[in-house]
């Protein structure tokens, strides 16, 4: 059974990492260093694990350590900043939240909301990541993620929300056109230069089509003029003038907007990749979380026009 002596020696062994000696770790909770060996010791043998590796001068988390470590000292900072609100009743947003976002989206549309957010809260320390790989906000800890994509079945430990499909388009830059002509059907794009997204394993990912049924999405790999393996990195190439591009709205929407892109063929225009902010209900209730939960919510769209100021 888990006991308070448990907790005790938990927290013990993170000061001692944390510290880099069992000395500086004693001064820090002022304890013997013989009691803080001893705290160690008991939890090693509870664990059946050695913690740490130790010499003469040197003392090192072993791998088990290092897996114990990450999740004790997680949950120990967690305890004491829920703590830290309930007795204080600090509802303002404060300390570490940890956020991942899709890289291309996150930086041009989240990010900005978030920087802004940041400024009102000076005790809010937020901690950023960007990919577009699969995330898993349980086994990694993480607060918040916004996600392009991602599992058609949720975990009951995570909560939830959808704020719109990925809208794809085909667009070419007006100097292009002038030079090769408009596409007028779905045929005429195998006779133009076609810009795609290239995988590092050398893989070109197809376009996306209706199919004879509207549910029905077909998918078509080109012959591509260039692949390049990032969003904006592709927009770039078609703002050079390379060819057309299947995009997602939210990326090219501005350069619509100001006319250095055209669309073409609008009524090829589909619905992509589901978009959720996702996160941990066990983190929900607490004021950082909730209040960046508030303003994801509130602002994110599928079309990108999420910071306006």
């Amino acid at each position: 059974m888990f006991s308070a002596d448990s907790l005790k020696g938990i927290s013990v062994f993170v000061s001692v990492a944390d510290a880099g000696s069992f000395s500086a770790a004693a001064d820090k909770l002022k304890l013997t260093n013989s009691a803080v060996s001893k705290n160690v010791a008991r939890l090693e043998a509870r664990l059946g694990k050695k913690l740490f590796t130790r010499t003469t001068r040197t003392l090192a988390l072993t791998e088990a350590g290092e897996r114990y470590y990450r999740t004790c000292a997680a949950v120990l900072a967690e305890l004491e900043e829920t703590e830290l609100a309930l007795l204080t009743e600090d509802k303002e947003p404060h300390g570490r939240v940890r956020i991942d976002l899709p890289a291309s989206y996150g930086r041009l549309h989240v990010l900005p909301l978030i920087l802004e957010f940041a400024k009102r809260y000076p005790l809010l320390e937020p901690h950023i990541s960007f990919s577009d790989r699969f995330v898993d906000p349980i086994q990694e800890g993480i607060d918040i993620v916004v996600r392009i994509g991602g599992s058609d079945a949720w975990s009951a430990m995570l909560g939830h929300r959808f704020f719109g499909a990925q809208r794809l388009i085909f667009c070419a830059s007006p100097n292009y056109l002038a030079k090769h002509g408009a596409p007028q059907r779905a045929e005429d794009l195998l006779q133009h230069h076609c810009v795609s997204y290239g995988d590092t394993d050398g893989r070109i990912s197809p376009w996306y089509f209706t199919g004879r049924q509207k549910a029905d999405i077909e998918r078509r790999t080109m012959r591509s003029r260039i692949s390049v393996g990032d969003g904006e990195g592709e927009m770039q190439a078609v703002l050079q003038d390379y060819g057309i591009a299947q995009l997602p709205l939210w990326l090219v929407k501005e350069k619509l907007d100001s006319g250095e892109l055209v669309e073409v063929l609008p009524e090829l225009a589909m619905d992509g990749l589901p978009m959720n902010v996702v996160w941990l209900k066990s983190r929900e209730a607490q004021p950082k979380v909730r209040a960046l939960l508030d303003l994801l919510n509130e602002k994110l769209t599928a079309s990108g026009t999420a910071f306006s100021g």
